[in-house]
């Protein structure tokens, strides 16, 4: 009997092909018996469901295993809402790289049938956590599965800011901002900026300039318990905003201090039993053609 039974199901609906997607999901695991709960914001974009619905946190709660339906984008979302709730998430790429989503449309019933009879790969990955205090009040935070990402906004100018890790100091650097990376995030904005592949399973997290003005000044990889400050330089024209996974947006004033440090709670990434870090690296990222 599978270890999954109750399966809940987010997806892109403003996508026609993620909600195809996710109608043959719903067909397939009710043929196959299973409890489907579809997310809220999920469930008004498929018509005539008749299935269970659920808020997004309660999902966590209810369900032993999230499919996610979209790109990785979509996943992302999903990992920073259920990661508290230790369910594992499972993805089916509707979006364009899909380094997160792998299961392609196509095979829907093979690769999810497989995982639902216990053929599957489970990873760890871990999380940040990002908060801003100002005159040591707190001003807003945010997680992230990929990065947290220091830049100027909309203006076209350098920023500057004083970083410290594990108290001690870095460097004053003046830069179009700056990206602190998990391993997951290393294939994205960070590997866009110079910054290294890193295998999954590490526990590191890299630090990557975004065009700093010094140009000895280079990515950075620190062990993963490692804890960042950034304080925001005083005589800065553009004021800089933080970003997790391109979300909860916080604008900083002068004298803001960010920190940035791992989150106590990790996501479970569940694979199909044939996924490989390295074939993925050379499918999405066109190692084969160079």
């Amino acid at each position: 009997m599978s270890e999954f039974h109750n399966i809940g199901l987010i997806g892109r609906t403003e996508s026609d092909s993620a909600v195809l997607s996710l109608k043959r999901l719903m067909a397939f695991l009710k043929k196959g018996g299973y409890e489907v709960v579809l997310e809220q914001e999920t469930a008004t974009g498929v018509s005539d469901h008749k299935a269970r619905v659920s808020t997004r946190d309660k999902l966590g709660e209810l369900c032993d295993l999230v499919i996610v339906v979209g790109g990785d984008g979509s996943l992302l979302g999903a990992a920073r809402a259920l990661a508290k709730y230790s369910v594992p998430l499972l993805g089916i790429n509707r979006g364009r790289l899909g380094f997160l989503t792998d299961i392609t449309p196509d095979e829907i019933e093979l690769k999810v049938g497989e995982v639902l009879a216990g053929k599957y790969m489970a990873e760890s990955r871990f999380l940040l956590d990002m908060s801003v205090t100002r005159d040591g009040k707190p001003v807003g935070k945010g997680s992230a599965l990929n990065d947290v990402v220091i830049h100027p906004g909309e203006f076209i100018r350098m920023i500057e800011f004083d970083l410290f890790i594990d108290g001690q100091f870095v460097y004053t650097q003046r830069s179009d901002g700056l990206i602190i990376s998990t391993p997951t995030g290393s294939t994205a904005y960070a590997l866009s900026g110079g910054g290294p592949i890193m295998h999954p399973k590490l526990d590191a997290i890299v630090v990557v300039p975004l065009n700093p003005h010094t140009l000895s000044s280079r990515p950075i990889v620190v062990e993963g318990s490692s804890e960042f400050k950034v304080i925001v330089g005083e005589h800065n024209v553009a004021l800089p905003h933080v970003t997790c996974d391109g979300h909860d947006q916080i604008i900083t004033e002068p004298g803001d201090v960010i920190r940035i440090h791992k989150k106590p709670h990790r996501l479970t990434l569940i694979h199909p039993i044939d996924h490989n870090f390295y074939e993925t690296c050379r499918s999405k990222l066109n190692w084969q053609n160079n």
